[in-house]
């Protein structure tokens, strides 16, 4: 697959076999610091959606409360509640977009795309130090 027959010295072979060993180093430090990546947002993503549900339901709660209330001061703290409860769901949404399931889905893709990376320096390496052990 690669043009190693052009290689006609095994110091060549050995500056090729360096640099591609550096390389999958780094990768693999790439692989480890995205699987933890997506092992947090896949925590994250979970946690998000169920303290989202129970600030929907208490919006819904307050709502209930608020229509049959008379006008005064424990009307008014449900009010202020509310709008305390609504800028938490905005917060939240927020925080879902950046760490919930579309951001995991994304993460999920780039460890893909490091294993692929891994794989191919893999086969790099194997084509090199075969083609090295003919010289």
């Amino acid at each position: 697959m690669y043009s190693v027959s052009n290689l006609t010295t095994v110091a060549d072979c050995d500056v090729l076999l360096g640099m591609a060993q550096k390389e999958k180093s780094d990768l693999n430090f790439k692989k480890l610091s995205e699987e933890r990546l997506v092992t947090n947002y896949s925590n994250t993503a979970v946690e998000i959606d169920a303290i989202l549900q129970g600030v929907i339901a208490e919006i819904a709660a307050v709502d209930t409360v608020l229509a049959v209330l008379p006008e005064g001061p424990t009307k008014e703290a449900e009010e202020k509640r509310k709008v305390r409860l609504e800028y938490r769901k905005f917060l939240l949404e927020n925080r879902k977009e950046s760490y919930g399931a579309v951001a995991l889905l994304e993460k999920e893709l780039d460890l893909e795309r490091v294993n692929k990376q891994l794989a191919e320096v893999d086969v790099f390496i194997a084509e090199v130090t075969a083609h090295r052990d003919t010289l």
